[in-house]
């Protein structure tokens, strides 16, 4: 699977300035880092969350835990983890486990947390589990704009 159409538009509407770093096939956000040989704290990953009103998106470092009680306290809702066969109707054009951090363009509020911003290099999914795009703090932050930001994940030890 190449990057997914919904991402390459965005990129391309924002006029972003990005890499695509190709690395082995892997199914989890600590396996890529460590595939495509990227710090865990510089990779970014998106968790869906949802309630009775809809879903959230929550980016963090792949370095971290969400907070469950500090993200339902930003945004005011009692969130859970939405369940996968939710994640596929939303994300057609991705894999599964795939879901790239501008989740705006998919429909749903995004949450970013601070410590990702604090990075000068960002890495996210592109839609697959075989390709990275790769760009610095600046762009990323471009890329987000429209996303909320706060504190609520914590460095796993």
């Amino acid at each position: 699977m190449a990057m997914a159409g919904t991402l390459a538009g965005r990129l391309s509407r924002m006029n972003s300035q990005f890499d695509i770093i190709r690395h082995p096939y892997s199914l989890s956000s600590m396996a890529t880092a460590q595939a495509a040989h990227v710090p865990g704290n510089q990779l970014a990953k998106t968790v869906l969350l949802e309630d009775e009103t809809g879903y959230v998106a929550a980016v963090i470092p792949s370095s971290h835990h969400l907070q469950m009680a500090a993200i339902c306290a930003q945004t005011g809702r009692q969130l859970v983890l939405a369940h996968e066969d939710e994640i596929r109707e939303v994300f057609k054009d991705c894999d599964l486990g795939a879901i790239p951090p501008c989740a705006t363009s998919y429909g749903m509020r995004t949450y970013v947390d601070e410590s990702l911003l604090e990075e000068p290099e960002i890495w996210f999914e592109a839609g697959d589990h075989m390709e990275l795009v790769h760009m610095d703090r600046e762009q990323f932050m471009n890329l987000m704009s429209d996303a909320e930001r706060g504190r609520f994940s914590h460095r796993m030890m």
